[in-house]
């Protein structure tokens, strides 16, 4: 809860430095455009944790994102398939991905960096080999689909013809909602089932988690399954919201943003560490940066130092709050000897 309220305070922080740099930040339109791409970013971010908690890494999500996303327009689109087959087409290619990722780093030892490396590679040559490399778009069909990324919450309920003013600039984004909704069920996992705890026991100490009875090789695999999915959901969401897509890029470098909102949210590099809501919060922060860099009018082409600036500060201070609470044990454990030497004595 302390790191949550720190992040949320430089959430804040940030909204009002940008703020007073240009009062623009706090229009409503703006502010629905950040939740809007904090709701897409943040369910690759929600994926990419469970990997990451683990003490593994998921470097493919961008080309899934790219890969469904694609697929999904083609089938609809070109193909003419009906909304629900294409949706389970969709979750059996993001399944079958997360139980390869996690079949080749439990059964044949490889890295999970490699792995996911390589899955980066295969997904967008597939992607971009499938689509014959050619632009996919729904055109101007899918109106009811598209609202899923394109629609607000409660003016599209709104009874009446006419939605007042407030309530139509305040409407929350769908793809938000989405990603409040994909949290809950995410943070019942992590925090109200058993399974959620073996995943962060796995992370902690592989080993010791194998040697207590918990079988990693599962919950490896599912922490996968859980990170291909919900990119799959982003790429469905994003071809939807941009109207196409682009296999040759879209998606692209995706996984940057989805590691930066994981770290700044609390999710330790390192393993065995994370929150659902720090993540959130973590990709709003990265959002907000990024609309910072765009109205206070500095360069775009920086965007990706400040990314990387924004992983350097978040595993810096991982990294030393780690060694700050490792001194703390060992004084700790010292002054008990201490203490015990002296009722001894």
């Amino acid at each position: 809860m302390k790191r949550i309220a720190g992040i949320t305070v430089l959430l804040i922080t940030v909204m009002v430095i940008t703020t007073i740099i240009d009062r623009n930040f706090l229009t409503p339109y703006n502010l629905r455009n950040v939740l809007r791409w904090t709701g897409l970013f943040g369910l690759i971010s929600l994926g990419v944790a469970f990997p990451i908690m683990t003490g593994g890494i998921d470097l493919s999500v961008g080309s899934i994102v790219g890969l469904v996303g694609a697929t999904s327009a083609h089938l609809l689109a070109v193909r003419g398939m009906p909304i629900v087959t294409v949706m389970l087409i969709c979750l059996l290619i993001a399944l079958a991905m997360g139980v390869a990722h996690g079949l080749l780093i439990t059964k044949l030892k490889m890295a999970p960096f490699i792995v996911t490396l390589c899955g980066l590679f295969i997904y967008r040559g597939l992607a971009r080999f499938s689509m014959n490399d050619i632009t996919q778009g729904y055109g101007h069909g899918f109106r009811n689909l598209r609202f899923l990324a394109n629609g607000r919450i409660p003016s599209a309920f709104w009874p009446g013809a006419t939605v007042p003013p407030f309530i139509s600039n305040w409407s929350v984004p769908m793809p938000f909602v989405i990603l409040v909704f994909v949290g809950i069920l995410l943070a019942v996992f992590l925090n109200r089932t058993i399974y959620g705890r073996y995943i962060l026991a796995l992370g902690r100490n592989e080993r010791a988690a194998r040697f207590s009875g918990i079988d990693t090789d599962l919950m490896t695999i599912v922490a996968y399954t859980i990170s291909t999915v919900c990119a799959a959901l982003a790429g469905i969401l994003f071809s939807l919201d941009l109207n196409t897509v682009q296999p040759s890029t879209a998606g692209q470098m995706y996984e940057l943003y989805a590691i930066a909102g994981c770290v700044v949210g609390g999710v330790s590099l390192q393993g065995g560490e994370g929150n659902i809501t720090g993540v959130i919060v973590g990709t709003a922060i990265v959002r907000v940066l990024y609309n910072a860099i765009n109205i206070i009018g500095i360069a775009t082409t920086l965007e990706f130092a400040v990314v990387g600036g924004v992983i350097l500060v978040g595993v810096g201070a991982d990294s030393l709050i780690k060694t700050v609470r490792a001194r703390m044990r060992i004084a700790e454990t010292r002054e008990q000897i201490r203490s015990g030497m002296r009722v001894t004595g």
